[in-house]
């Protein structure tokens, strides 16, 4: 059974099997579900969502958020330390500045800056979160695709299934005792496919520069943007990582864009592998656990 529906910016893909039609369908409307309530959580445009609360409250008083949110910015603070900052959810001001965030009516625009010393979002009990520096607005498109895709997945091994795919616009995760064969599109030509591995059991996801195939052929520059020095990321073109989990695939992405090989032992902390590619060629990380087969 495959099922597909508009959510997260994208059209997420859910199809399952090895199991009674009715009972894959429950499964597949419990993942949807799953997925519905990521997008209502942490969506940037929504201004009745956790993410929006935040950004309007959460320098003055601490904000409760739902449990799911909480552990997406407990995630997201981890990354930031681990990745020296290159991984920082509190990127929303420059691409407000860059015009590829909305700013709300009457809000100044904030100076992009480099990475801030410190954290400064904190966690406190109870699930509520408060700002430490009024200038902090946050983002989690970089990661909350990924996690809405690992709560899908939950969904359907809840329900019973043994099997299943879920895929939100290429952050993608399969369970299951067979693998599933996954083509990579090249960054430098966005139509065509670069590569098929074979995925089991693991998630991938894939950054890479802004394309709209009903206008160009072409890949734009990079949606990914470095807080080091506030402008989109250069040298890499994209990016693909293979993880036990989406959400630490969809956001080491962008670690890699910005990093390239010295990702490499941020990658081996989380278990992930990467496949990049620059102007110099397609890069597999030593670790990439199967083969990859360039497309002719």
């Amino acid at each position: 059974m495959r099922r597909a529906r508009p959510l997260l910016g994208t059209f997420v893909e859910i199809a399952v099997a090895g199991a009674p039609p009715a009972e894959m369908e429950a499964a597949v409307e419990a993942a949807f579900a799953a997925v519905a309530t990521v997008h209502g959580l942490m969506s940037f445009h929504d201004e009745d969502s956790d993410v929006s609360r935040l950004n309007r409250e959460a320098f003055a008083v601490p904000v409760a958020v739902h449990p799911w949110t909480f552990e997406v910015l407990d995630i997201a603070g981890e990354l930031r330390r681990r990745s020296a900052g290159v991984f920082d959810i509190g990127i929303a001001p420059v691409l407000q500045n860059l015009g590829l965030l909305p700013r709300p009516d009457g809000m100044t625009p904030w100076p992009a800056a480099g990475p801030r010393g410190g954290d400064p979002i904190e966690l406190l009990s109870d699930c509520r979160i408060r700002f430490r520096d009024r200038g902090v607005r946050i983002d989690l498109g970089g990661i909350a695709k990924g996690y809405a895709v690992d709560r899908a997945v939950e969904a359907l091994r809840g329900c019973g299934m043994s099997e299943g795919v879920v895929n939100a616009g290429g952050d993608l995760a399969v369970f299951g005792p067979h693998p599933h064969a996954i083509h990579i599109r090249d960054p430098r030509q966005p139509q065509r496919p670069m590569c098929e591995v074979a995925l089991r059991d693991a998630a991938l996801a894939t950054s890479a520069g802004r394309f709209d195939p009903l206008t160009c052929r072409e890949a734009g520059e990079s949606a990914v943007i470095d807080p080091r020095t506030g402008a989109p990321v250069c040298g890499i073109v994209g990016a693909t990582v293979r993880a036990p989990t989406c959400v630490h695939a969809d956001a080491l992405t962008k670690v890699v864009m910005a990093f390239g090989e010295a990702a490499g032992p941020l990658l081996e902390f989380y278990g992930a592998s990467a496949l990049f590619v620059s102007g110099r060629g397609v890069h597999v990380s030593a670790d990439w656990q199967d083969g990859v087969h360039l497309a002719a």
